[in-house]
């Protein structure tokens, strides 16, 4: 029998689950089967039938998981904390992103900005556009993508800036984050996780889910750009 863990989790914590996998299986003995994508799209997968042990979404759409019954919610627990950020292509000057009105200002000057169409921080980044009275104008030029990471469209030169997750941004070689967006723009996403009550291998399942939620986890996070 295959002695691995079958996960389904959302694109910001890839970098911190990738770091974690081996020294996992190699104090546990349970490899970590994982797939990544936005939470959106977890959420249609799992709802058309997609099996998995464990699952890590935003905690909306762990609360959603819950609701309709296919993560116990008794296995419920909140892993990290992340911000929205900027990021460049390496080498390239740092923009003003301090204040609201720096901001707004280098969002417009601007060549192109890349941001997701499904991920939690393109959603957000979508509603502060908008809030600021800059969506036309930002979306006339935009490369918005399906999925996957904004930060790739710096490097191919496709993009001047890029918006998403700090966590998400720092996976892409070749950019650099300036920073996140200032936090009184932006709400901080919580990403959680839970046991599917579908799931064949409850006991592992719930083994990976208090090493993910503990203490000797934490500094991974931080270096991934997660807050435990």
């Amino acid at each position: 029998m295959d002695n691995s863990v079958r996960v389904l989790s959302t694109l910001a914590l890839k970098g911190a689950v990738a770091r974690l996998a081996a020294a996992y299986q190699a104090a546990s003995g349970v490899r970590i089967d994982a797939d990544f994508a936005p939470t959106l799209a977890l959420l249609e997968r799992m709802r058309g039938g997609e099996r998995a042990d464990l699952v890590i979404l935003t905690r909306e759409g762990i609360d959603e998981m819950t609701g309709e019954g296919r993560v116990a919610r008794e296995s419920a627990v909140d892993l990290a904390r992340s911000y929205v950020g900027v990021a460049v292509r390496a080498g390239a000057a740092h923009p003003d992103i301090a204040s609201e009105a720096a901001l707004r200002a280098t969002l417009l000057g601007a060549r192109a900005v890349a941001y997701s169409r499904l991920g939690a921080s393109g959603i957000q980044f979508a509603r502060l556009i908008a809030r600021l009275g800059i969506a036309e104008a930002i979306n006339a030029r935009a490369v918005i993508i399906p999925v996957g990471f904004t930060a790739e469209r710096l490097v191919t030169g496709e993009a001047e800036l890029a918006i998403q997750q700090i966590s998400e941004l720092k996976q892409i070689d070749g950019i650099e984050v300036v920073g996140p967006i200032p936090l009184g723009l932006q709400t901080p996403a919580v990403f959680s996780a839970g046991r599917t009550v579908a799931s064949k291998r409850a006991a592992a399942a719930d083994h990976l889910l208090r090493y993910l939620a503990s203490a000797d986890v934490a500094p991974v996070l931080r270096e991934t750009g997660l807050e435990p």
